[in-house]
């Protein structure tokens, strides 16, 4: 589906696949989104939401059509029970794409005009914005919407400084935290804010997704099953997996830490393919594969009793966050890493696999 792109580019854009400012198909999540339209129209909607669950399920997406339906129908008691659809070619759903909307603040990681680069945490200077924005008459009256786009992105002073915004809301202002995991927010934030939790999407919701896209799922029933339980319940993920060679990135780092022997040809092709200058999609998939990875073993030995293996499994997990995070933020040479992570993995996995990348 070819689409008309309005919203700003951010550190997560795909191409062909709108932005969640802009994108006027929310998938799934019905009885969230009831919820949510009922409470507004009993004048019962809590003046700060944490919108939780997995990446890629649409949080971010159903933030901006609540944001869309309390601008559209700015007087509660005649809104209607459903969240209203946004539709593409009004004059709010463009301002709100474009981010041209004087009631909307999209908080995100900002492009560093220095670097070229996004940054990869939404720092103080980002938050500091909401104490200028709600400064502002209203122009009309009505609502005042912010959107933290994800929460968990923020550092400790950004955290903080929003935290004094939370303390003392302003009437008819709503803030939107999108969060990934819930537990690193800071408690004082989650307390002042109402948590609604988003399941992952079912099958039948991914390949719906998949439908509208560019690259349409497999036919093979086989094959969509496959990749629906890859995708984790996520539509970008779904979507990665795709259209940026996720799959194929996916088994090739799964051969390698199943063989029984070093492949240390297939190691360095797999990190070539993903540490390219225009590889930075399949870079991020490589790197959440080394996460999902180390988690689902350290869940099975934990299951199976095993807690030293099980710890040894988490600390590997964290060394790798850690890892991935170095290398975003100081440029490091990504195939050596790419090598590293799979040495890594084996060394974890296999205390008696030997063969240094």
């Amino acid at each position: 589906m070819i689409f008309e792109r309005l919203a700003p580019q951010q550190h997560d854009t795909l191409d062909g696949v709108p932005e969640p400012a802009e994108n006027p198909r929310l998938v799934g999540h019905a009885a969230v989104t009831a919820m949510l339209a009922q409470a507004y129209r009993a004048g019962k909607l809590p003046h700060a939401l944490i919108l939780a669950g997995p990446p890629g399920i649409g949080k971010a997406t159903l933030a901006f059509h609540l944001a869309h339906h309390l601008l559209k129908y700015p007087k509660a008691a005649e809104a209607p029970a459903e969240l209203a659809s946004p539709d593409p070619a009004s004059s709010l759903f463009r301002q709100i794409a474009s981010g041209a909307h004087p009631s909307v603040l999209h908080l995100t990681r900002p492009f560093d005009e220095r670097s070229k680069r996004f940054k990869t945490v939404v720092a103080v200077d980002e938050i500091r914005k909401v104490g200028q924005f709600l400064s502002l008459t209203s122009h009309d009256g009505g609502y005042r919407v912010v959107i933290v786009d994800p929460a968990d992105d923020m550092n400790t002073n950004a955290a903080n400084a929003l935290l004094k915004n939370l303390e003392e809301p302003p009437a008819r202002t709503v803030f939107i935290l999108i969060v990934h995991a819930p537990g690193s927010l800071l408690p004082t934030i989650r307390s002042r804010c109402q948590m609604v939790r988003l399941g992952p999407l079912g099958e039948g919701d991914l390949l719906s997704v998949l439908e509208a896209t560019e690259a349409p799922p497999p036919d093979d029933p086989a094959a969509r099953t496959t990749l629906a339980e890859r995708a984790g319940g996520s539509a970008r993920a779904a979507i990665l997996l795709t259209q940026y060679g996720g799959l194929e990135i996916a088994q090739a780092l799964d051969a390698l830490t199943g063989a029984k022997r070093p492949d240390i040809a297939g190691a360095h092709r797999l990190a070539d393919a993903v540490a390219g200058r225009d590889q930075a999609i399949q870079f991020d998939i490589f790197n959440r594969r080394v996460l999902d990875l180390l988690s689902e073993k350290a869940s099975e030995a934990a299951i199976a009793g095993d807690l030293g293996l099980a710890k040894s499994l988490s600390d590997a997990w964290h060394d790798a966050a850690n890892a991935i995070s170095e290398t975003e933020t100081y440029n490091l040479d990504k195939k050596q890493h790419a090598l590293g992570m799979i040495d890594r993995l084996n060394s974890v996995m296999r205390p008696d696999f030997s063969g240094r990348m």
